[in-house]
């Protein structure tokens, strides 16, 4: 476990310095189609100066939490464009309803945002960008309800995902059985209390194996979400599961994420380095 973060001039000036340059990554605002929902959905996509088509880019999916929506990554953390820059990276901001908890709901069945996540949008930009087409080139990640999605759906879908992180997640859901909607997803959890034991991330470690996901996940010691994501390393340890572990100072804040976010992005950045060469080398 890693303790990091001491403060937000602590983390740039030690640990990033980002050049005071200006950057030119585009920014695009899109409209998507689920086939599983029927409906459109927005995301913002963020393509780094240099993006060509005759190149093709790693995809890190960036989610929102709750009460969220697609622009409130890029609105709150404007650094986003530089960080595409930086790592030569694609960032999509996706739109994930209000509280959808990036679940195929057992009990609202128009909700299925694992599978416009993991298959539809994944597709849609494979089809409309020059994107790595392999798991070794998308990465998901995403803070409190999108940190839980995030783990949620890289874990189901690891065909799909190599790489995964959670920011300040919600990893264990069955604590709080009054919070967020989570009862019109789930059903109440007096009467319906597998469809939390289901969908709590925090149940599906015995979904990996060493080295099938790569992880980094990060929470503030003073969120209301600490415990679980202190249990899930535990767990992670006890299973043998190599992961990256940042525990800090720090609340559920935008503060917090827009500190940690970087170390997100540098993990997935090495790893989609490492794929890279050892692709090269193969070939």
């Amino acid at each position: 476990m890693l303790n990091l973060l001491p403060s937000r001039t602590g983390l740039f000036l030690g640990f990033f310095l980002l050049s005071v340059s200006a950057f030119s990554a585009k920014i695009d605002t899109v409209t998507t189609y689920s086939p599983s929902m029927q409906k459109d959905i927005k995301a913002v996509v963020i393509t780094p100066e240099d993006y060509h088509r005759q190149q093709e880019y790693p995809v890190v999916y960036l989610l929102h939490g709750y009460s969220g929506n697609y622009q409130n990554w890029v609105m709150r953390v404007p650094a986003l464009q530089q960080y595409a820059d930086q790592y030569e990276m694609i960032i999509v901001t996706p739109d994930g309803n209000y509280g959808s908890w990036y679940l195929d709901s057992p009990i609202m069945k128009e909700s299925k945002y694992e599978t416009y996540i993991a298959r539809e949008l994944t597709q849609w930009m494979d089809e409309h960008y020059a994107t790595i087409k392999h798991r070794s080139g998308r990465a998901i990640t995403g803070l409190s309800m999108g940190g839980h999605g995030a783990f949620y759906v890289a874990f189901r879908n690891q065909e799909i995902f190599g790489m995964a992180g959670s920011m300040s997640g919600g990893l264990d859901l069955r604590p709080f059985p009054n919070n967020w909607d989570l009862a019109s997803l789930l059903g109440t959890y007096a009467q319906e209390p597998q469809n939390w034991e289901n969908h709590s991330v925090i149940n599906l470690t015995h979904k990996l194996t060493p080295g099938s996901l790569d992880l980094i996940f990060s929470c503030g010691t003073e969120d209301f979400f600490y415990k679980a994501n202190v249990e899930m390393h535990q767990k992670l340890q006890y299973h043998n599961i190599p992961h990256t572990f940042i525990s800090a100072p720090g609340g559920h804040t935008w503060d917090f994420w827009a500190d940690t976010l970087p170390y997100h992005l540098q993990f997935f950045h090495t790893r989609f380095k490492q794929a890279q060469a050892s692709t090269a080398e193969a070939a």
